[in-house]
């Protein structure tokens, strides 16, 4: 793959989301196979450790076709197991929940590689059917999301309120600080309750429309004419006139992009020294997940397989996201009208614990993020 000379740390325009599509394209960083030189800013090159590589014989239809027809047949098959298992919780709800996932991975594999690959297929079918995954994909997401921050916070407060608060671990100094810290303890205590209940209340009934939406959209004629796009894209993928025959380059072009994109992102995220509780930090981190998602099938697509190196830094993004989302709860059942001041007391400092949480989560993406040239403080 071309990597350019210089990084920048102009931020992309925003198109991870698989449903959009750019306006300009972004502009570019330096690549992962590129190290910065430390007396000149100038890069060295060094081999490219995982990313898409020109294949001999590689062409649109022996690679992006095979992956859209086996991807296809995972959501079909997924979509079986979820019919035959949605039964009440006590008999089937587990392998319904997994068959859920497994159809929510396959439909935003498919989005996102029609997304990257645009060029290749045809594109009003491809602009089609990658906004209806991306519908089907968020509808079935959010029943998962809810349970996962429910269940999240309740185990934070859990933490918090128990006699491991954070403030008190340790020896300490003088005992005023002990007595504060078993103040604090007994106050938090006393709201954690309500908070758990007050949270498990909004949570919970969050999650129930969501599960009924899910319902809903699974017996709607929208989702069925997703289902019967989708079992046509099983057996014939449309590309695009003359793509058929191409060479690498129509797909390794596109792919290259998209790696672009996310080093662009991740090369313009703020410093590690901005503040802990600048919300409006938290857009950036998303773009840059989403990018490392987008990248990540483009790179099953050309090689294969999912990029190894990559694995902890999505996994750090994965668990900012989770954090992000789990204090914007917090914060929002604070903001309950007429609650108890210990019930606001603990939300208070479930909120900023989560805050902490995404704090860490940026320290763990910039010690696995494998590139460190694309990390430089602008």
């Amino acid at each position: 793959m071309r990597r350019p000379d210089q990084q920048t740390t102009t931020r992309p325009t925003p198109d991870a989301a698989p449903g959009a599509t750019p306006d300009t394209p972004p502009a570019e960083a330096t690549g992962p196979g590129t190290r910065r030189t430390a007396d000149t800013g100038g890069a060295a090159r060094s081999p490219h450790p995982a990313g898409p590589r020109p294949a001999g014989d590689l062409t649109t239809e022996a690679a992006l076709a095979p992956y859209l027809r086996g991807q296809a047949a995972e959501f079909l098959r997924s979509l079986r197991l979820h019919h035959e298992h949605s039964a009440p919780a006590d008999s089937g709800g587990h392998d319904a929940a997994a068959a859920t996932r497994a159809l929510r991975r396959s439909a935003r594999r498919i989005s996102g590689s029609l997304h990257t690959f645009r060029a290749a297929l045809d594109p009003l079918w491809a602009d089609q059917l990658r906004a209806e995954l991306a519908w089907l994909s968020g509808i079935l997401a959010r029943e998962h999301a809810y349970a996962n921050r429910l269940t999240r916070l309740v185990e934070a407060l859990h933490q918090l309120s128990g006699p491991a608060l954070p403030a008190a671990r340790g020896v300490r100094a003088a005992g005023e600080s002990a007595t504060s810290d078993a103040q604090g303890r007994a106050a938090l205590g006393v709201g954690a309750a309500r908070a758990g209940a007050l949270l498990e209340r909004r949570l919970t009934l969050a999650r129930t429309r969501s599960h009924s939406a899910a319902l809903q959209a699974l017996g709607s004629s929208r989702f069925h004419a997703v289902a019967d796009a989708v079992a046509l894209l099983a057996s014939d993928v449309p590309l695009a006139p003359g793509t058929a025959g191409r060479t690498a380059e129509a797909l390794l072009e596109p792919a290259e992009r998209a790696e672009q994109r996310l080093l662009t992102a991740v090369a313009a995220l703020p410093p590690d020294d901005t503040e802990p509780y600048n919300e409006a930090q938290d857009a950036a981190w998303h773009q840059a997940r989403l990018l490392l998602r987008l990248h990540r099938y483009a790179h099953e697509v050309v090689l294969g397989a999912a990029d190894p190196a990559l694995t902890g830094a999505g996994h750090a993004l994965d668990l900012h996201r989770d954090a992000v989302e789990a204090a914007g709860a917090a914060a929002a059942a604070a903001r309950t009208p007429r609650i108890a001041p210990a019930t606001a007391y603990a939300l208070g400092v479930l909120h900023a614990d989560q805050r902490h949480e995404v704090e860490a989560a940026r320290t763990v993406f910039r010690e696995t993020w494998p590139y460190a040239a694309a990390l430089s403080t602008p």
